[in-house]
């Protein structure tokens, strides 16, 4: 069961790329929370929590380059709050392949809550910047 489910309603920025890659994401971190949940090997769950975060950390460096290009006002906390989802994903990625944490139901709720506050808090606020 999916953990997280894109709609234009609840997540949709308007901008284009920013849409298509949240998709993506949101199909990465189902994926991970369907192996984390579903009792998957830990080396599966290591490998897409691996892609997850690679992907997370191009998705913000691209959201980031286009705020700048367009001048975007609010750029220094909307990257404030990237660094800190980054930091605790790589804090979690170290002890989770240090086999210090487990990815369970907990993390991934964390970072749904993460999203569902990010995306219509920060994300739906540069649209009219980026499309102009």
């Amino acid at each position: 069961m999916a953990l997280i489910t894109w709609t234009a309603a609840q997540y949709g920025t308007n901008v284009g790329f920013a849409d298509d890659e949240h998709k993506i994401l949101f199909g990465k971190l189902n994926n991970l929370y369907d192996l984390a949940t579903g009792g998957a090997a830990r080396p599966a769950i290591g490998a897409q929590l691996d892609d997850l975060i690679a992907y997370v950390v191009d998705h913000f460096a691209h959201e980031e380059k286009e705020m700048i290009a367009k001048g975007y006002a609010g750029y220094d906390v909307h990257k404030a709050e990237h660094e800190a989802l980054i930091g605790i994903c790589a804090g979690l990625q170290t002890k989770f392949h240090a086999g210090e944490a487990e990815i369970n139901e907990e993390v991934g709720q964390l970072v749904k809550g993460w999203l569902d506050n990010h995306i219509p808090k920060f994300d739906m606020a540069y649209a009219d910047a980026l499309n102009s």
